[in-house]
């Protein structure tokens, strides 16, 4: 938007009204939202009517599209049913009970119990917890430090803010909290050495994990937590041998590995899980977004029999396991949930993907990794990264101060596209995994003439400069 809203527009009350997430409030005073009104399929339409293709499937979540019939179905006849009820105190019902069967069948390695919490932030939250609560019953009270990495995104909450380890989340909140590590980016793009190869790098980066927990001391480090995708850090492949490389190392020196499904479970990278796409073997594994489609919030945390031991344990002599949520479990999203999985098994989601995956990979590659503006494609699967960069012989990217990104999500807007910039100017792509091939196309189109809008007025600020 370039101008004000229009007095009682959906806009200008918005702006009167809601404090927004992840978005500069100041700036909004003047600028105002972008008010979405309905969605079908890969599309949304927004109050003025206009129809854009979310390439981020919301945020990273609508699987199966916008307005899928049997989810609503499901939600409706489990409001009717049993609109709520809680799992405290040992209380339980059906559809909390049918989707912790369903995922305990459907996780990447043997899993015992399942925990449901409302967002990813509150899974990772949850699952720290979990962490140092396990190693109290283990008689380890001092093995409670949390490795995550740089760019790394698992949550926003104090401790699972903390493990994240983007700089946005930590300025200003007084974040992270003590004892809580972040490993180097495994970005082989902007962190190879001049010929250095992919496994190289990854064996280097190994070796820096080992020296870490040397230094910190192996006795106080509890967890590691990783994405097999860091996507909101811009969208981050594993290099070659990079988790057959650090997992060992977490073997030795006995520390848990929390595998952060948000964003890669459910299809995303072409396998169910993409602990399954890049070889993890995890402890714990988080999930969250596309269980329900995100059509009701809810995560979930599924834990390993060692660890669900341990709380056994533990919960036992203090006498209750003394955390929750007073929506964990709910029975509405968890009908949802179950619907959702139910879906994705008919459809084959997951053959879905590694059909339509590697053609949106060869396009995104053959379009535009040559594009002045472009540094690096990078993804796998139907989730994808393109990095603008200022300079491509030397991969330097803008000054951060230019907001790059945030010019180019308006020159998408404008052709049609909703797009997300994330770190060092990379544009975000997941959308819906129901995507067709030519709405691919469609999409890329879109995202090519809005990529050439900006060299075009790029071009045009540095003559007017030169001038």
């Amino acid at each position: 938007m370039t101008s004000l809203p229009r007095p009682n527009s959906p806009a200008a009350r918005d702006i009167a009204s809601v404090l927004h997430p992840y978005t500069d409030l100041e700036a909004h005073l003047r600028t105002g939202p972008l008010v979405i009104t309905r969605g079908k399929g890969v599309r949304v339409w927004d109050d003025a009517g206009r129809e854009y293709i979310d390439t981020l499937a919301g945020l990273w979540c609508a699987a199966l599209g916008f307005d899928n019939e049997r989810l609503i179905e499901a939600a409706v006849r489990q409001m009717r049913a049993l609109p709520f009820y809680h799992a405290f105190g040992g209380r339980s019902h059906p559809p909390m009970i049918e989707l912790a069967e369903m995922l305990l069948a459907r996780a990447p390695v043997p899993m015992s119990r399942v925990f449901f919490a409302n967002s990813g932030s509150e899974a990772n939250d949850t699952a720290i917890k979990m962490i140092w609560y396990a190693n109290n019953a283990w008689g380890r009270p001092e093995k409670k430090k949390i490795i995550g990495r740089v760019r790394g995104y698992h949550g926003i909450t104090i401790a699972a803010g903390s493990v994240t380890g983007q700089t946005i989340n930590h300025k200003a909140f007084d974040l992270p909290l003590p004892g809580f590590l972040h490993l180097r980016c495994p970005t082989f793009y902007h962190e190879g050495l001049p010929g250095e190869t992919e496994e190289q790098f990854s064996l280097r980066l190994a070796e820096e994990l080992e020296a870490l927990i040397l230094r910190e001391g192996p006795e106080t480090i509890a967890a590691m937590f990783a994405e097999p995708v860091q996507g909101a850090g811009g969208v981050v492949i594993p290099p070659r041998g990079y988790f057959e490389a650090i997992q060992p190392i977490l073997r030795k020196y006995d520390i848990l590995l929390v595998a952060d499904e948000v964003i890669c479970g459910f299809g995303r990278t072409g396998n169910y899980w993409g602990s399954e796409t890049f070889g993890l073997e995890p402890d714990i594994l988080v999930c969250a977004k596309a269980l329900s489609n995100a059509y009701l919030p809810i995560s979930a945390v599924m834990v390993n029999d060692r660890i669900f031991q341990a709380l056994a344990k533990q919960s036992h002599e203090i006498g209750t396991f003394g955390h929750g949520f007073t929506y964990s479990g709910h029975p509405v999203p968890a009908a949802v949930a179950v619907e959702t999985l139910k879906i994705y098994d008919e459809i084959d989601i997951v053959g879905h993907v590694r059909e339509v995956g590697p053609y949106f990979q060869a396009q995104l590659r053959e379009r535009f990794a040559d594009h002045p503006l472009v540094g690096e494609v990078r993804g796998v699967g139907l989730i994808a990264g393109v990095e603008l960069v200022e300079d491509k012989e030397t991969r330097r990217n803008f000054a951060p101060a230019r907001k790059i990104g945030a010019r180019f999500v308006k020159h998408a807007e404008e052709r049609g596209l909703i797009c997300r910039a994330m770190v060092l100017d990379t544009i975000g792509f997941s959308p819906p995994l129901i995507i067709t091939r030519a709405e691919i196309d469609e999409m890329l189109d879109r995202f090519g003439r809005a990529l050439d809008d900006l060299a075009v007025a790029l071009a045009t600020e540095r003559e007017a400069t030169l001038a």
